[in-house]
């Protein structure tokens, strides 16, 4: 039976890492970053994943970055650390570093280049979860980023077969493929949208919540609309999506997290400095983005760090 983890539920941020000029992250600046996340109401930090840059840092980094947002988190949050890689042997040992330095549970996304077999997937995933008997295991399924589908019924066998798989993070835009997970899924498996904009659609099949991108910038709007629509207030967290909705559409305007960076260096929050191959966004993207946060009030008494 799946364990149940009643607290993967809500709104949680799939981080940025913040870098220095040099490259090296920006440790100074990750704090209190983690901090705005938190008073803003978000429950749970999701460190090393996609929104992070995970795929060009170092296992030295990812340690590190994992403790920072563990110690911050502290008697006030949950981490879901990322521990992805397309090699199965090297994510199981992201999956035991990361419960070793603290981590609440591991995200694990599907392996990227190699475009495994259903079959392959659902090795690669019981590999890693058993690896790390109890730690709570999220499965990523984002075929835009690997190249592979995590089907349907795959993730519903790991769900039955592996009991500390206990959610996925649905980002395939796929929704008969979702709803199929939402219809047949085991008792306290979870199921958490990977796209900021068909959250509330998932929230209204029954979900339990969303790992977002548009929460790096406005976790305090993101986090009351998940909560408003948990609640059955459809129409206040209906509301709140379609003002969000810009915000969602226009962090995607090119690769992510090139945006989100420019947004949240916009807002003063951290330097707009990302990792080759990702490039900082054009100013007609530029333009868009402050136009978007003008608009949703986020640029109030902004500071702006140096690009």
């Amino acid at each position: 039976m799946t364990i149940n983890v009643e607290w993967m539920r809500g709104c949680m941020t799939a981080l940025v890492t913040p870098f220095q000029r040099d490259g090296s992250v920006d440790e100074e600046r990750f704090r209190p970053f983690l901090d705005f996340q938190i008073e803003g109401g978000i429950k749970t930090l999701v460190p090393c994943g996609t929104t992070g840059e995970s795929a060009t840092m170092t296992e030295e980094e990812d340690r590190r970055v994992i403790s920072i947002a563990v110690e911050a988190a502290r008697g006030r949050a949950r981490v879901v650390a990322g521990a992805g890689s397309n090699s199965t042997a090297a994510s199981i040992e992201y999956a035991r570093a990361a419960r070793e330095i603290g981590a609440d549970a591991v995200l694990v996304v599907a392996p990227f280049y190699n475009k495994p077999t259903q079959a392959g997937l659902y090795a690669h995933f019981r590999a890693v979860a058993e690896s790390v008997a109890g730690l709570p295991v999220v499965i990523y399924n984002v075929p835009g980023r690997t190249s592979s589908n995590i089907a349907a019924e795959t993730t519903l066998r790991l769900a039955r077969d592996v009991e500390n798989i206990v959610a996925v993070k649905e980002a395939s835009g796929n929704m008969s493929q979702i709803m199929e997970i939402l219809r047949s899924r085991p008792a306290n498996f979870r199921v958490l949208s990977g796209d900021d904009a068909l959250t509330l659609a998932m929230l209204a099949l029954g979900a339990d919540g969303l790992i977002s991108v548009a929460s790096n910038e406005a976790p305090a709007l993101m986090s009351r609309m998940v909560s408003l629509a948990l609640d059955g207030k459809w129409g206040e967290a209906r509301a709140l999506h379609f003002e969000l909705l810009p915000l969602m559409e226009t962090n995607f305007i090119e690769s992510s997290p090139a945006p989100v960076k420019a947004a949240l260096a916009m807002m003063g929050l951290v330097e707009e400095n990302l990792r080759l191959p990702l490039v900082p966004v054009e100013e007609k993207s530029r333009a868009r983005l402050r136009e978007v946060l003008d608009e949703l009030g986020l640029l109030k008494g902004e500071t702006h760090a140096a690009a």
